[in-house]
């Protein structure tokens, strides 16, 4: 290990807007618009967010601030915004992953940018430059904790690399030294927590999880703005990140050709609200449904191939097979499975499903195993194996990678309908000029001027 921590923080501390390429920028923009409609989407209709904000109000912490919460009525600090942006955006597991890192980029990085953004009156093009800072910090801090070391562990990256993303965000538009961006690495490598025992009963951890690293990415970033000091080292260090939280960490990946390859072309979205995992093997058995004109009544046996971070997330069919909660479901290969061969289609409304004794019949006709096929010689560990038995035969189909990967990104209409989708129902006609602010972000001087229009 080699200065990681200061190579980072000098990175993110150089960065400028010219310097992104202009395939980056647009990139970024589509992965926000992507990010938002989500958060707008779970302000109405996360069943987490009740609890959240009720929280805020007995703690005394829902103050009126400067900043947005995106499909909310009221503003908030600027702390606050962040921790309901980041868990509002990732309640309804549609926002963008990482393949590579196995994490959700925007979730933690996307909120801190804003908050900070308004709180500073910082322009459109200063904000995304710090997003994609974001970017970069946390997917490769992501790849080199190596995310089948880290799952193993127990730890959700997006929430631990994640806080480092969010303090880089952070400290970008607060205009940091390299030596502060460092204090506020040090910070996040104490705020860097994560837990994936989430899936043991289908809790809302993995969301709040997720939200309080956006926030507590802010606090570390405004702490070093104000003077305070954090620990050096925090990626390398003998107690920093890639040690305490990896058995097989990968220093190097953290800064390879740093400023030349960008991470932020390497993240997809998600063409279904549930685990990533579970998308490869969707798109094979929505594809497969339509080829041979399948009905569940022909279906004798279905079996999953899934890489092995697949199956500790999506595949234990003790407890997956038949959820009860909407986390459950969106953490069962059984049930999207059960429902996208039910129907040819799997989408957010779907949940409704749960319980349902049709799907979960055919739910019970599935099996998923791990497949050294989708490992050996591969990095990235999304793809998926289908094989669908009926009377008149085995129909199996191997997807490498699901759909909304960086080879099959969707086009910029593409993007925006999906967004519109989520966000109409609460913004109503303000879903398409916040979404044609975000897609030009670059121009506004004040980035308020965008965020307010996400505003109910």
């Amino acid at each position: 290990m080699a200065d990681e921590t200061a190579t980072l923080a000098a990175y993110v501390v150089d960065l400028k807007f010219a310097d992104i390429p202009a395939e980056v920028r647009e990139r970024a923009k589509a992965l926000t618009l992507d990010f938002l409609g989500s958060a707008v989407r779970a302000r109405r209709d996360a069943e987490s967010t009740a609890s959240l904000l009720k929280m805020l109000e007995a703690l005394k912490l829902d103050q009126a601030g400067e900043a947005t919460v995106f499909g909310d009525s009221k503003t908030w600090t600027p702390a606050v915004a962040a921790l309901l942006n980041g868990a509002l955006g990732h309640s309804l597991d549609f926002d963008d992953t990482h393949a590579d890192s196995s994490l959700h980029p925007s979730a933690p990085v996307v909120p801190a940018a804003f908050a900070v953004g308004e709180m500073v009156g910082a322009s459109g093009r200063d904000v995304l430059t710090a997003i994609v800072a974001g970017y970069e910090v946390c997917c490769r801090l992501g790849n080199a904790l190596d995310p089948t070391s880290h799952y193993a562990r127990g730890f959700h990256p997006t929430a631990t690399a994640g806080t480092f993303g969010a303090a880089a965000a952070a400290g970008k538009l607060f205009g940091l030294s390299k030596e502060q961006l460092i204090s506020a690495f040090g910070v996040s490598g104490s705020q860097a927590a994560g837990s994936l025992q989430f899936l043991v009963n289908g809790s809302w951890n993995k969301r709040y999880q997720v939200g309080a690293a956006a926030m507590n990415g802010v606090i570390a970033a405004t702490l070093a703005r104000d003077g305070f000091i954090g620990s050096t080292e925090s990626v390398e260090g003998k107690h920093g990140l890639l040690v305490g939280y990896s058995d097989d960490a990968h220093p190097g990946k953290a800064v390879a050709d740093l400023g030349k390859i960008y991470e932020t072309m390497k993240i997809g979205v998600k063409p279904y609200p549930s685990c990533r995992y579970t998308h490869a093997a969707l798109d094979a058995i929505i594809a497969m449904r339509r080829e041979h004109n399948l009905t569940p009544d022909q279906i004798k046996r279905v079996e999953i191939g899934l890489h092995r971070n697949g199956i500790t997330l999506t595949g234990d069919a003790a407890t997956k097979r038949h959820p009860t909660s909407i986390v459950g479901g969106q953490f069962s290969m059984f049930f999207t499975g059960a429902v996208a061969l039910d129907q040819g289609r799997f989408g957010w409304d779907d949940y409704d499903r749960l319980g349902d004794t049709a799907i979960d019949a055919l739910a019970d006709r599935f099996d998923v195993v791990q497949d050294d096929r989708l490992e050996v010689g591969r990095t990235h560990p999304f793809g998926a194996r289908v094989s669908i038995t009926t009377e008149d035969g085995v129909h199996e189909r191997l997807f490498a990678d699901p759909s909304g990967e960086p080879a099959s990104f969707p086009d910029a209409q593409a993007m925006q309908q999906k967004f519109l989708t989520l966000a109409r129902p609460v913004l109503d006609k303000r879903a398409d000029e916040l979404a044609d602010a975000i897609l030009s972000l670059e121009k506004f001087d004040r980035v308020a001027a965008a965020t307010h229009l996400g505003r109910q």
